[in-house]
């Protein structure tokens, strides 16, 4: 199996709703702002193939869906599909996607599932022949928002999406179209029933799987985020999140598990450490994916960006 990291678009948002609580003067040393106090965030897809048989793309970025006004509101300077480049380049197109799985419905993780805009034009569904992945509890979040993050979701997408036949919503740590190579972790504090797919790695006695990758989604954007107490604004539980990302990272460190990050900017993956004062942090890391192997559940380790 190989993996890419793919850029689904990118996105300027206020830092200080990126970092929640923390001060500027702290986040700004982390991602520098702009004259408009909004930070550089990245809206990075995972691509693997073959898992399970099947080519799968985990998430699907921003894309280029929103139209000049609400694209200039929410930061996202690209006019194109950056996804549909970035397949093109790894030796894919759309139609040949056989799943594609969401963490969860917010715009800047699905809005990739929809073709650019165009005048006159309504939202038109992409990936023709893929089976859509989502959480049971995540698809009822953006079928009926709590009024806080109304603004997140795309009113046309769960229609679109329906209309297909081809959705699947699961409860558990499986999906069909997967079977036993990815499990699903649920995390509530960002959003209700947001999913982490880990691409699991070597099965060892006891059904423990270790050497694996894992997208963090937005429980983890980025590496700022690894600190256990930095959440952000946008999370609706943010003492829940903390208390779910120190289990998920506890877990991650001791199985040897690496993460992906969505929205960092500068980095693709890396492995999770601990320092002696017991402080999550990062190494180990890889700014991109071009086609690395994850091979028999061993992932060869690709050049460390720094």
């Amino acid at each position: 199996m190989k993996l890419w990291s793919l850029s689904g678009n990118s996105q300027r948002l206020d830092g200080g709703a990126m970092f929640g609580n923390v001060p500027k003067m702290m986040w700004s040393r982390w991602l520098p702002p702009d004259a408009d106090n909004r930070v550089p965030l990245a809206c990075r897809a995972l691509l693997a193939s073959p898992l399970n048989g099947r080519t799968v793309l985990f998430e699907t970025g921003v894309g280029a869906f929103f139209e000049p006004t609400l694209r200039a509101r929410y930061g996202v300077s690209e006019d194109r599909h950056l996804l549909l480049d970035a397949l093109h380049d790894a030796g894919f197109r759309h139609e040949e996607i056989d799943v594609v799985v969401l963490s969860h419905l917010h715009f800047d993780h699905a809005g990739g599932l929809l073709a650019p805009w165009a005048l006159g034009e309504p939202p038109r569904l992409l990936f023709p022949n893929a089976r859509f992945v989502i959480g049971a509890e995540a698809w009822a979040r953006a079928a009926a928002p709590h009024p806080r993050d109304r603004a997140s979701f795309i009113p046309e997408l769960l229609p679109l999406l329906e209309q297909t036949g081809r959705v699947e919503r699961i409860h558990g740590e499986r999906c069909e179209a997967l079977g036993d190579a990815v499990r699903f972790h649920r995390s509530d504090g960002h959003t209700p029933g947001l999913m982490l797919a880990e691409l699991l790695g070597r099965a060892e006695a006891g059904g423990r799987h270790t050497g694996g990758v894992v997208f963090c989604a937005d429980l983890i954007p980025g590496r700022p985020w690894v600190h256990l107490p930095i959440t952000m604004g946008y999370d609706r539980f943010p003492e829940r999140l903390v208390d779910e990302k120190q289990v998920f990272l506890e877990d991650m460190l001791a199985r040897d598990v690496r993460l992906f990050f969505t929205h960092d900017p500068d980095c693709a993956m890396a492995r999770v450490v601990r320092d002696e004062r017991g402080r999550f942090g990062t190494d180990h890391e890889v700014a991109e994916l071009h086609g690395e192997e994850l091979r028999a559940g061993r992932r060869r380790d690709a050049t460390p960006s720094s």
